[in-house]
């Protein structure tokens, strides 16, 4: 009796509908019946996690080098990730180092480059390792990156001395003179992905904010038809998908409404960003898990904080503004309370590993095909201390439960440039690189 092998489903199937076009995460139907369970087949990823105002290392550094480390206060809620997870010791970013603190470090993070000091338009900078990728992935998915954060970007000309705000705004250059800006409503991420494209004027703004129509009730008829071409695995898969959306578009069109009532009553808040901190977080987390599961993208940043960010976080019992508090001068009082808001951080980052290895990728998850770094631009922030930086690398099927410790002023630009070579990008020189860190792999 003869076997007849359907043809694998297209890599760019999409569900079509009024105008709506949905995209599909990778489903087995789309793989070659042999390979079907392949890491290899699997688009990988790459995604930067950032925390603003530097760490206190005391609380972030393991206790310990090598395997089975003892994980620090600050890491601990990352606990259920560690044979997911490296932690670096000793990374420098050595192009930082000098006067310029936030306005310097913040560029160099992603770049291993030393940003000219201005204040004007005359920008220079350097590409940056997601920028790198992006370009590398540019023609396999419809946006070659996302870059999202939680605070308004700053538009007052220097944020730092002698350094312009546009340094502290971002993470992401796409070339030595021109940053990217970063998206902070989880509506336009939302509209971006789904909806009606990047630009909408205030009437259509406004229209969106009235719309109680579903993006799934415009492609219902073509998921269906689709449905008879999937296998049981793929069908859970799909309505995994499809569920998330629509959980994500309720959360933002709910945020949004609360927008339009509370403006009547004389509030003004951006549409779409929620009241809650943890909530606006989780929202930009789970948008960035739909644009990477849909391979929408392959390569995102996320700001969880703005550099020089005063936010408070009575969440956590600190009412402080991180910036100014950050500034502590040795007092055990505050050094413990900006400890919090470091343990915060990390919370919301295991959330989005959790969320990630709990998304279906081919036969794994998600964060098998995810490279997730983790970090900020300097280390003990009353110092701004550069040659010290926190640093941790998860998931993308690497090596996992280690705290490795490298040489002192070993560049950073040494991980990043492993990292792009870990993508399949062939590139023997990063920023201020002096080689390949192999301890990513190794």
């Amino acid at each position: 009796m003869s076997t007849v092998l359907r043809k694998p489903l297209d890599r760019r199937t999409v569900l079509l509908g009024a105008g709506t076009v949905l995209a599909l995460p990778l489903f087995e139907a789309m793989l070659p019946r042999a390979s079907a369970a392949d890491v290899a087949m699997r688009p990988q990823r790459l995604q930067t996690l950032y925390s603003p105002n530097g760490m206190i290392m005391q609380n972030w550094r393991p206790a310990a080098a090598g395997n089975n480390f003892p994980l620090s206060q600050t890491l601990e809620p990352l606990a259920p990730f560690r044979d997911r997870l490296t932690v670096f010791s000793g990374l420098a970013h050595s192009k930082a180092v000098g006067p310029g603190g936030h306005g310097k470090s913040c560029p160099a993070f992603l770049t291993g480059t030393t940003a000219r000091p201005t204040e004007g338009s005359d920008l220079y900078c350097g590409i940056s390792m997601d920028q790198v990728a992006a370009t590398h992935f540019a023609d396999q998915t419809l946006l070659p990156s996302m870059e999202l954060g939680i605070d308004p970007p700053s538009l007052l000309g220097s944020c730092d001395i002698n350094y312009s705000c546009t340094y502290t705004n971002t993470l992401s250059w796409v070339s030595a003179t021109q940053a990217l800006p970063v998206t902070v409503n989880p509506r336009d991420v939302f509209e971006r992905l789904f909806g009606d494209g990047d630009a909408l004027d205030a009437d259509s703004r406004q229209r969106q904010l009235q719309r109680r129509t579903s993006v799934l009730d415009f492609v219902r008829a073509d998921a269906a038809r689709l449905e008879g071409r999937l296998g049981s695995d793929d069908r859970r898969k799909m309505d995994q998908y499809l569920t998330a959306v629509r959980d994500v578009e309720r959360r933002v069109q709910k945020s949004a409404q609360y927008d339009v009532e509370s403006a009547a009553a004389g509030f003004t808040r951006p549409a779409g960003i929620p009241v809650s901190f943890a909530e606006h977080v989780r929202m930009m987390l789970d948008l960035q898990v739909l644009a990477l599961q849909a391979d929408l993208t392959r390569v995102s940043t996320f700001m969880i904080g703005r550099e020089l960010s005063n936010r408070t976080y009575p969440e956590v019992g600190v009412n402080d503004a991180h910036h100014m508090l950050s500034h502590h001068g040795g007092d055990a009082g505050k050094i413990e309370r900006i400890s919090r808001i470091n343990r915060l951080c990390m919370q919301h980052f295991a959330y989005y590993l959790q969320r990630l290895a709990a998304t279906p990728d081919g036969a794994g998850s998600l964060l098998d095909s995810t490279m997730v770094l983790i970090g900020a631009a300097f280390g003990e922030p009353n110092d701004h201390d550069n040659l010290d930086l926190p640093i941790l690398v998860a998931g993308g099927n690497l090596p996992g439960n280690r705290h490795v410790v490298v040489p002192k002023l070993t560049p950073m630009s040494n991980l990043m440039l492993a990292m792009l070579q870990r993508l399949g990008i062939r590139q023997d020189q990063f920023g201020d690189s002096t080689g390949s860190l192999r301890e990513l792999t190794a």
